[in-house]
């Protein structure tokens, strides 16, 4: 059983429910990545299965942002504009979920995460 927690965007329209794995603040694989959507908007992200992500409040008010490939599915708030999560290109399966949107999540202890080479990702490869 993971740990329930609870993120938002800025002006709280938007509010998800999120199942998250045990362990210090339930926060798995985070990262920033490099392609031209992420390092435009410079979340740090950590991943979930996509039934671990419950969009409790905003449906109405979350805006889908895809390009490209059309694998991944950026969503934020259509009021504030904050990314609150995203389905992952590189595993469908999952959400990429901002730290920031996070109760209680300290961004400030994330800084040296990994950076993920979305720039050469295998989709984009000829093949």
């Amino acid at each position: 059983m993971g740990t329930k927690r609870r993120a938002t965007c800025h002006c709280g329209a938007v509010e998800l429910a999120l199942d998250m794995p045990e362990g210090p603040e339930g926060i798995v694989d985070p990262r920033r990545c490099d392609c031209s959507m992420c390092r435009r908007r410079g979340t740090i992200v950590a991943s979930l299965p996509l039934a671990a992500l419950r969009v409790v409040k905003g449906q109405d008010a979350l805006r889908l942002y895809a390009f490209g490939t059309m694998t991944a599915e950026h969503w934020f708030c259509g009021i504030c504009g904050i990314a609150t999560h995203h389905r992952r290109r590189s595993d469908p399966t999952e959400y990429g979920v901002n730290l920031g949107c996070i109760e209680g999540v300290d961004i400030r202890d994330y800084q040296n995460v990994p950076l993920m080479d979305g720039i050469d990702h295998p989709s984009d490869r000829a093949g």
